[in-house]
């Protein structure tokens, strides 16, 4: 009988947990200011800099898990760092998928609001940094959707990360891959009850993040 507190579901939760919160942790920290700086950036070939970013926004995950496959496989040209079928590979097609969209998110709001927010720092006399502060608290909300959006995105993949992840089980298997097995193997209650665990944790993540940015703009008000 199927019990959802089980070792090896646990393990499964653990990790997928792992997984998208490292991906998304370190698709933020390269997305969020490739996208303002982008917003400010003049330089020859912005144009298609911008274009590849969205091109990448929409890039099937399997090319991705493909691509990364085929870069750290045996003869690959990273095959020597042996990351295939590991944790770590299935945050390099994460992150590979999460970055730009975070950065394109993030850069759509930067290009929108970035002349006005300036001019009104230029005005009471800001620093850069006091300018390059306030803009990012300005684009606050912004920033948190796009952050928000990489972690579902994270959460929510399959293609990629079970090409180079292999879908192992005790290894490299997560609920996205575990539902999708259970699926083929005709264990459909299984799935849904790890569907349903699957959007309780995405639920629980979003209340909790968005409290926590509300609370934090509360405070900047009373200060």
């Amino acid at each position: 009988m199927f019990e959802i507190f089980d070792q090896e579901i646990l393990a499964i939760i653990w990790l997928t947990m792992r997984m998208t919160f490292s991906s998304t942790t370190i698709s933020a920290i390269m997305g969020v200011p490739f996208g303002l700086w982008l917003a400010r950036a003049e330089f020859p070939g912005k144009k298609l800099v911008i274009s590849i970013n969205r091109t990448l926004m929409g890039t099937p995950p399997v090319v991705v898990g493909l691509v990364v496959f085929l870069l750290f496989m045996r003869n690959g040209p990273f095959g020597a760092l042996q990351l295939l079928f590991s944790l770590e590979a299935m945050i390099i097609a994460q992150v590979i998928l999460i970055a730009p969209i975070i950065a394109g998110i993030v850069y759509t709001a930067a290009a929108r609001n970035e002349e006005r927010i300036r001019s009104f720092a230029y005005t009471m006399g800001a620093t850069k940094l006091q300018t390059q502060a306030l803009l990012i608290k300005e684009l606050g909300n912004e920033i948190f959707f796009a952050v928000v959006t990489g972690f579902g995105r994270a959460m929510s993949e399959v293609g990629a990360i079970a090409i180079v992840g292999g879908n192992i089980r005790s290894l490299t298997r997560t609920m996205t891959t575990t539902i999708a097995l259970d699926i083929n193997r005709g264990l459909r209650n299984q799935a849904v009850i790890l569907g349903v665990v699957l959007m309780l944790i995405a639920f629980i993540v979003q209340l909790t993040a968005d409290f926590l940015r509300k609370r934090e703009q509360r405070a900047d008000e009373n200060f």
